[in-house]
């Protein structure tokens, strides 16, 4: 499938966030990212519950000041047959209820891999319905880096919630969802796994465009109309509907939160990935 190039501005006077009132290096929905100068100027907010998505030891190591800790890889049922398969919704719930996590909560996320892990829990807390839930942008890395403390042990008591989920399909997509709209022009997949692992084998007509090329040398997000470009180039504008898709649901749900930046209305993320895909016999496949 070919796809014309679109230069960055093409892009934003398609999002209708051009002009004045907001350049091309401004993000649409600015609100999805935190900086680690914001968050400080928070700290203490009982309106704000942060969330460290990593491992309990490093998290012990040292983490942002009141944070509650999740173990990256708890949202993941572990009998599974297809790796990085999420948990029952009802287990979901009573996981991040458990964690404090309510629907009327702000919720801030962070890791130290660039976002890799925090920006699953993002598109997860957008598919069950939650309305305030960002990333923080650079993560652990950009807190430090800014001068802030650090504090050590275990995560602060925090008072159990009933968080109850509100499905929201458009935030979501199957195998069958994709092999239904194959030949679609206005359905494109996103394969954002490295490009080795992509010409090792891929869905015939997913457009290679890996997650890291989403930051910075720091890990920070690329600016909106760095990001903009990024996509483009390989036909991905804010006017078709966008399937992400990796490896196991992580690196695909930090493109989730890029496109979600740049205000692309119609994103999906396809959280079984490659693990499901690549392994069904009834399903195409494509190698280079």
């Amino acid at each position: 499938m070919i796809y014309q190039k679109v230069c960055a501005a093409a892009v934003v006077a398609m999002l209708g966030v051009g002009g004045p009132a907001m350049a091309a290096s401004d993000y649409a929905n600015a609100d999805l990212l935190m900086t680690a100068d914001a968050l400080a100027e928070r700290g203490g907010s009982e309106n704000l519950l942060v969330l460290d998505i990593r491992p309990l030891e490093a998290f012990r190591e040292g983490h942002i000041p009141g944070a509650v800790q999740i173990d990256p890889n708890a949202v993941v049922e572990p009998d599974s047959p297809v790796s990085g398969d999420l948990r029952s919704i009802d287990d979901l719930a009573r996981l991040l209820g458990d964690h404090g996590v309510a629907a009327d909560q702000e919720i801030l996320l962070y890791d130290d891999k660039g976002g890799f892990h925090a920006a699953r829990m993002f598109w997860l807390l957008e598919y069950l319905g939650h309305q305030n839930v960002s990333l923080l942008n650079g993560g652990l890395k950009a807190w430090t880096g800014a001068g802030h403390a650090l504090e050590t042990g275990d995560a602060r008591a925090v008072e159990a919630r009933r968080f109850v989920p509100a499905i929201t399909p458009r935030r979501f997509a199957s195998a069958e969802y994709i092999l239904e709209r194959e030949g679609d022009q206005n359905t494109l997949v996103v394969d954002v796994r490295p490009t080795k692992m992509y010409d090792a084998g891929h869905i015939p007509w997913a457009q290679s465009i890996p997650w890291k090329g989403n930051l910075t040398e720091a890990g920070t997000m690329k600016t909106a109309d760095e990001l903009l470009a990024h996509f483009a180039a390989a036909g991905v504008t804010p006017d078709k509907n966008v399937v992400v898709h990796c490896q196991s649901g992580l690196a695909s749900s930090h493109s989730y939160v890029a496109l979600r930046l740049l205000g692309f209305p119609r994103v999906r993320t396809y959280h079984r990935s490659w693990a499901e895909w690549g392994e069904a016999s009834d399903l195409p496949k494509a190698a280079n």
